[in-house]
């Protein structure tokens, strides 16, 4: 349980002598690390076995990333702008149009992908009175047509069909390799400390980076047949299922956490009104239909990555990637759940350290676990006397009530409505959590009970930190956003850059800076 009768003190804290210098980091994704080798064909190992069922893998390196040099101030945040929208012939006047608002659109990301700015937006209904706030799903609104042509608006597939949603949770992926039966049931590939087989690294990938496995197992068959075809691939079809060469990523786990990354540049650029156009491998560029959903603009971004104009407008047609996934799985509109509903707001939630002791805010918003995709992540750093990976004797703590339902790897994972599924409702990532003193798994913790030692266990970290991020039915929230970081009354702000921004409360501001200075410390 949580420290008791710690007196409380001021927000911002002086540090004493001895606890002067503070954890100076960088911060990156979880416990599988880009393999430096692949493991030789087992058959090289084993030749008596029948080479059928023997299946090179991809295990995890060791090898150490060299942290980016270390910023010697925090920078200032600067206030949000809009782009410039379209402008008209003076004589000509915008026709009007009506759209009906989906969950997770607000004022400002529409004025964004519409040409407008938010005054431009009317209804019959109230309107949000923070360009950022959430809008409530299906209110008619009106704008100015101001774009000129764009690309395809037909939305292909529904926002929970990408992300890790309630309809994932009970998703039975080695069922489905059994039944189509092509290479992906005989893959395995060593993650971590265990093999795993090709439907279970499909899983874990979904899982890590919050993305649908049903939609990646889809992709993957789309990209390489592996789920029907049994031939086994050999070369680059084999060292890169998913097409992406590169030395960095060989192996499955590894193609599909890119993967997840590029579909999270289109979902969470969508989201946050920072994407608007496409720019294809032969340098045409698309503008994007602004009435889209952030689970098409996904599909579409990924798509591009792949494609010129031509040959992605043929992948989401009706013979493209649609086709595949109803091959596998059916209509995908069958698996819609609303993520966002009327009046979500963050429960309450307070920092993630004991009382009256001084942390600094070490990382704005940033990427929630590969690159900066989703920047829904903050990290804070504990007082110390020792810089780099230094062993704390600090508290993270529960910043609310929930079940631990993942523990390990130096993740904690904990599930706010209890149900015991990371897919469903509100859900708190811890990273970077020491071995040592870890909270187990299957706890129920309270608000300010204690969840283990800031480190830089599962991970690529330079410093001893705590890595915290949201989400909402399996949706990554992002850290300043529609529904920002709320912790003890400190709201995030987010840079111009990943790991820049504040965390404001009144009129008391707190920059971010894995420097460690003395703008960064807080404490509640």
């Amino acid at each position: 349980m949580g420290e008791r009768g710690v007196r409380r003190r001021g927000s911002i804290l002086g540090l004493s002598a001895a606890a002067a210098a503070l954890a100076v980091l960088a911060c990156a994704r979880a416990d599988v690390q880009a393999p430096a080798t692949l493991r030789p064909p087992l058959s090289t190992l084993a030749p008596t076995t029948d080479p059928a069922t023997l299946v090179p893998s991809a295990p995890a390196s060791t090898q150490t990333a060299i942290p980016s040099p270390t910023p010697n101030q925090p920078e200032p945040v600067l206030s949000p702008t809009l782009p410039p929208t379209p402008t008209l012939p003076a004589e000509m006047e915008p026709e009007s149009i009506v759209y009906s608002s989906q969950p997770g659109d607000t004022l400002r990301a529409l004025a964004v992908r519409f040409g407008v700015l938010p005054s431009d937006i009317r209804s019959s209904s109230a309107l949000p009175e923070r360009p950022e706030a959430l809008i409530d799903p299906d209110q008619l609104l009106v704008l100015p047509r101001r774009l000129g042509p764009t690309g395809p608006s037909e939305r292909l597939i529904p926002d929970s069909e990408v992300v890790d949603s309630p309809h994932a949770a009970d998703f039975d992926g080695s069922g489905v390799a059994a039944e189509f039966d092509g290479y992906l049931n005989r893959y395995q590939e060593y993650l971590g400390a265990r093999w795993y087989d090709g439907a279970e690294v499909i899983e874990r990938a979904g899982r890590d980076n919050s993305f649908n496995p049903r939609l990646l197992m889809a992709l993957l068959e789309y990209l390489s047949n592996w789920v029907t075809d049994p031939t086994r691939p050999t070369g680059d079809a084999w060292r890169y299922p998913l097409g992406r060469i590169d030395p960095q990523i060989p192996g499955l786990y590894r193609q599909l956490t890119w993967l997840s990354n590029a579909l999270g540049e289109g979902y969470y650029g969508w989201r946050s009104g920072t994407l608007t156009e496409l720019t294809f491998r032969d340098g045409s560029i698309v503008r994007l239909a602004p009435d889209l959903n952030a689970g098409t603009v996904a599909l579409q971004y990924l798509l591009a990555q792949y494609s010129s104009g031509r040959e992605w407008a043929q992948a989401l047609g009706p013979d493209g990637f649609v086709a595949t996934y109803r091959n596998l799985f059916g209509d995908p509109w069958s698996f819609v759940h609303p993520l966002y509903e009327p009046g979500l707001a963050q429960p309450p939630m307070i920092l993630p350290f004991l009382p009256g002791h001084v942390w600094a805010f070490t990382g704005g918003p940033h990427g929630a676990w590969e690159k900066d995709a989703a920047w829904a992540a903050l990290d804070f750093g504990p007082s110390s006397v020792e810089t780099g990976c230094a062993q704390s004797s600090d508290w993270v703590v529960a910043a609310a009530a929930g079940l631990v339902v993942r523990s390990g790897g130096g993740v904690v994972v904990l599930d706010l409505d209890g149900d015991g599924r990371e897919q469903t409702g509100w859900v708190l990532l811890y990273l970077h959590i020491a071995t040592q003193g870890r909270v187990a798994n299957g706890a129920f913790l309270e608000q300010g009970d204690l969840i283990g030692h800031p480190s830089c266990e599962g991970g690529i970290a330079s410093g001893t930190h705590l890595h915290i991020a949201r989400k909402y039915n399996g949706e990554w929230i992002l850290a300043a956003g529609a529904l920002p970081f709320n912790l003890s009354g400190w709201v995030a702000e987010a840079g111009s850059n990943a790991y820049q921004g504040a965390l404001v409360k009144g009129t008391q501001r707190v920059l971010a800076c894995p420097c460690a200075s003395q703008e960064t410390r807080i404490s509640r």
